[in-house]
């Protein structure tokens, strides 16, 4: 009886989130507001290159080319990772969504070509408190990408 009461409780935590949690709603601020991304939220799940907060802080992206090569290249790499969508890309601003793989939890990546040379990054999640540190990995990995030389000239 106690393990069919489990798992009747499993099985509607799962529906739940399949359902109603899973894309989120988009962001209420996407995008550059005085020159900066939006500011992480409260909960743990976001990383941002214009952060205060060290837990929340990470380096922002860094090219020597010309910026609308680099700004291809990157496109480049985004579009090459598992479900990833652009939804805007702007001269000097990308904004790409992330889904997870089991539940579709999205997060909103955005990316800021600021002074020359440096791309600033916000990585956050839709929905959800903490984020096991899928956003600062992610961002991670699209840094290593893009800033591996790729037959051309740097």
């Amino acid at each position: 009886m106690r393990k069919m009461w489990w798992a009747g409780g499993l099985a509607i935590m799962v529906a739940l989130a399949v359902s109603g949690c899973s894309g989120g709603r988009p962001p209420m601020s996407p995008g550059v507001t005085e020159g900066r991304l939006a500011p992480c939220p409260a909960s743990p799940n976001c990383v941002s290159s214009q952060a205060d907060a060290a837990d929340r802080r990470i380096e922002p992206l860094r090219y020597r080319g010309e910026k609308e090569r680099e700004r291809a290249r990157l496109l480049e790499v985004l579009n090459g990772m598992d479900r990833a969508r652009v939804i805007r890309a702007d001269p000097d601003y990308l904004h790409i969504e992330f889904r997870s793989a089991v539940f579709g939890f999205v997060d909103d990546v955005e990316f800021l070509f600021g002074p020359p040379g440096v791309v600033q990054v916000r990585s956050a999640s839709r929905t959800g408190y903490y984020d096991f540190g899928v956003n600062r990995e992610r961002v991670e990995m699209i840094r290593a990408r893009f800033e591996t030389p790729s037959g051309a000239s740097r």
